[in-house]
């Protein structure tokens, strides 16, 4: 099978199933666990947005001018507290008002220990899944990307945003009481959730009190002890035995492989 890679298709269940888009066929792969399977980068790279061949992709897909132009890879997706919409200087101002002024929500999440994160309303249990967070819980749902962002920087004071890719992959991930987490965090950001409101109004802001957290089973039958990680860039051929999948990660027998960091490579897939 042929075709340009895409971010794993995931849908949760106990453990998550995932499918492996390439092209137009989408590849079943938690019943290949246990086998060996190949994947080979033809050399070909396409844009994900306007689908002309490069030869180096930007953001994860992107040829260089669809990521200088598009909103969705302006620098305020990734730190939403920067949004400048209101300023008149959004790259696309029709995609910034469906894209961010719709609810989102800030959450608390396990993959390498606790952290605060945020997404879309239509991205939960999604986003959770592809950052191989073994628990999550939303704390609150706000009325945009913006004030989801700046509620986020409030929090990440005290927690970190990030993930440690390499201790997610590895499990080293005990169980969180994110329920007492949460009210913690709410407690010592109380004014700056205060002041967030008072400038938005309480109608943008809603505390998720009576959410429960989410727990998150991956199909994986053989944690790596030590990490080392494929690139299609310097080693146009992975191969290996499956062992499983968490977050975007191909668990393999000989090292693990970034699906989503290839978006746009063509690719040859073989059991």
């Amino acid at each position: 099978m042929q075709g340009q890679l895409e971010k794993m298709r995931t849908t949760l269940g106990a453990p998550v199933q995932y499918q492996l888009p390439l092209g137009d066929q989408l590849i079943p792969l938690n019943p290949l666990i246990g086998q060996t399977i190949k994947l080979r980068y033809t050399g070909k790279i396409s844009c994900i947005h306007c689908r002309r061949g490069i030869k180096k992709s930007f953001n994860q897909g992107y040829c260089y001018p669809c990521f200088t132009a598009l909103a969705q890879c302006d620098m305020c997706i990734m730190k939403p507290e920067t949004c400048h919409f209101a300023a008149g200087t959004c790259r696309e101002p029709a995609w910034g008002e469906q894209f961010c002024f719709q609810p989102h929500f800030v959450y608390l999440a396990n993959s390498s220990g606790i952290k605060v994160g945020i997404t879309r309303q239509t991205q939960i249990p999604t986003r959770w899944i592809d950052q191989g967070a073994s628990q999550a819980l939303p704390i609150f749902k706000v009325a945009s990307r913006h004030i989801s962002g700046l509620i986020e920087v409030a929090i990440a004071k005290h927690v970190s945003d990030k993930t440690s890719w390499q201790q997610m992959l590895k499990n080293n991930v005990p169980a969180i009481d994110l329920i007492n987490q949460r009210d913690q965090l709410i407690a010592v950001c109380n004014s700056e959730i205060a002041e967030i409101t008072q400038r938005f109004g309480e109608q943008a802001i809603e505390l998720l009190i009576d959410e429960q957290p989410v727990d998150i089973l991956f199909p994986v039958d053989h944690y790596p002890t030590k990490i080392s990680s494929f690139n299609f860039d310097k080693n146009p051929e992975v191969s290996g035995v499956l062992h499983g999948i968490k977050g975007q990660y191909l668990l393999l027998d000989g090292g693990v492989i970034n699906i989503r960091k290839f978006t746009g490579y063509e690719i040859e897939f073989s059991v």
